[in-house]
C-alpha cells in the first residue's frame, strides 16, 4: 500500500505556485473543474474517448488527457504526465466504479484530495454500517441470505453503480422472481447475485445532505441538499396501476439526475449534529478522518424519522444542483458557494497556509 510519506514525496517535488487540480471527466467533473477554475487553478481532465465534447462545450478544463478508460489513469506515463502538472486529483464516484480501491491505495502515486482510507470503509458495506452505527445514526435492518427476507427489502450490490440494477423484494420468493427478471435484462450479471446487499426499505423521501468537512477552518459545513430522480421507478407513476399489474413491472432504481430540495428547518438540527457525529468517528477509524466533502444518503419517514442507509466519503454527483445556487451554502458564505469551489478554496488555503500535505492521501 502507498503510504502517506510516499505522497507528501511527491507533493514535495511540486511547485506549489503551479499546482492543479485534475479529476477524471465524469461524475461530478464539471463541478470540480469550474470550482478550480474560479479560485485560479489550471484543471486537468483524465478524459475518454469520444467524451471530450462535453469538456470542449463547456471550456471549464484547461488539459485534456484522452484515455481509452479510466483505468488508465494508474498508467505509469500518465501518472507523470500528471506529476509534471502539478496535479492534485479530487476522487468522485467514478473513481471506484471503474478503479478498485485495491488498486487506488496501491497504484495510484499522486496526491488525492482527502482521505483514500476512508474510500475503503465506503465501498465495504459492512464498514460502513460499523461506522454508521458507532456515529450513533438510525439504520435500516440488514438480511444475511434472501431465504431470510420479512417485509419489504431493497437488493443493493458493490460498488458505486448509481443505483443500477436496484430492486424492491418482499419474500424470498420475489426475491428470486425479481432476479432473474433483471439477469435476462442485462441489467445484472450472475456473478452480481454472490455479492447482493439486502437492506430494510422505509417508504418515505429521500433526502441526501451534502456536507464539507474543513479540516483547515475546523468546522462540517452543510452546503446543500438534493434528491435523485431514478429510472425506471420515478416514472412508474406515469402507467396506470392496472397496466402496471397488467405487464407484471420490475423497476430499477438507476440514477438518472438530481434535484435540489430544502428541507423543512426543524429537519436542520438533526441533519447537522449527524454529520458532526460521522466526523468524529472518522477521526477515530482512519485519522485524520474526514477531509472535504462528504454525503449521507438517507430517508425521511412521516414520522420525520431520519434513516441513514448509506455514506459516500467523497464529492456526490448531486452537488452538481448546488452549483452558484444552494441556500445553505449561500447562509454559511453569503456568496455562490457551491463544492468543486468548497473543495478548491480549501486547497487554496492549504497552499497558503503551507500545511497542503494535512488535506491531501
Amino acid at each position: 500500500m502507498i503510504s502517506k510519506d510516499e505522497i507528501d514525496e511527491v507533493l514535495r517535488s511540486y511547485d506549489k505556485g503551479k499546482i492543479s487540480i485534475g479529476t477524471l471527466g465524469s461524475h461530478s467533473a464539471l463541478n470540480i473543474f469550474k470550482g478550480a477554475q474560479e479560485e485560479g487553478f489550471r484543471t486537468v481532465c483524465i478524459c475518454r474517448k469520444g467524451d471530450e465534447i462535453v469538456y470542449q462545450r463547456f471550456p471549464v478544463a484547461d488539459d485534456i488527457l484522452v484515455v481509452e478508460g479510466f483505468r488508465d489513469l494508474l498508467n505509469d506515463d500518465v501518472q507523470e504526465k500528471l506529476r509534471r502538472l502539478n496535479t492534485i486529483l479530487v476522487p468522485h464516484g467514478s473513481f471506484t466504479a471503474y478503479i478498485s480501491t485495491g488498486d487506488l491505495m496501491n497504484e495510484l502515486r499522486l496526491p488525492l484530495f482527502g482521505n483514500r482510507q476512508l474510500l475503503l470503509w465506503e465501498a465495504d458495506r459492512e464498514k460502513q454500517r460499523e461506522w454508521l452505527g458507532r456515529a450513533g445514526l438510525n439504520l435500516p435492518k440488514i438480511f444475511k441470505d434472501p431465504e431470510d427476507i420479512e417485509g419489504l427489502v431493497i437488493v443493493k450490490f458493490p460498488g458505486a453503480k448509481g443505483g443500477r440494477g436496484y430492486f424492491l423484494a418482499s419474500s424470498p420468493q420475489s426475491f428470486h422472481q425479481k432476479a432473474r427478471d433483471m439477469v435476462e435484462k442485462g441489467l445484472l450479471k450472475e456473478e452480481d447475485l454472490a455479492r447482493i446487499h439486502l437492506q430494510e426499505y422505509f417508504v418515505g423521501v429521500n433526502v441526501y445532505p451534502l456536507y464539507f468537512r474543513s479540516l483547515v477552518v475546523g468546522e462540517v459545513e452543510l452546503l446543500g441538499i438534493d434528491r435523485r430522480y431514478e429510472s425506471a421507478i420515478d416514472g412508474i407513476g406515469r402507467i396506470p396501476a392496472r397496466e402496471q399489474l397488467e405487464v407484471g413491472l420490475n423497476p430499477t432504481y438507476t440514477v438518472v439526475g438530481n434535484i435540489p430540495l430544502t428541507v423543512r428547518e426543524s429537519l436542520l438540527s438533526e441533519i447537522l449534529r449527524m454529520g458532526d457525529s460521522v466526523v468524529k468517528v472518522s477521526e477515530e477509524i482512519a485519522p485524520p478522518g474526514i477531509i472535504g466533502p462528504f454525503c449521507l444518503e438517507t430517508v425521511v419517514t412521516d414520522a420525520l424519522r431520519i434513516v441513514t442507509f448509506e455514506i459516500s466519503a467523497r464529492i456526490v454527483a448531486g452537488a452538481n444542483v448546488g452549483i452558484g445556487i444552494s441556500p445553505y451554502s449561500y447562509l454559511k458564505h453569503g456568496e455562490k458557494m457551491y463544492m468543486g469551489k468548497r473543495i478548491a478554496r480549501e486547497i487554496r488555503a492549504g497552499i497558503e497556509g503551507d500545511n497542503l500535505e494535512k488535506i491531501v492521501s
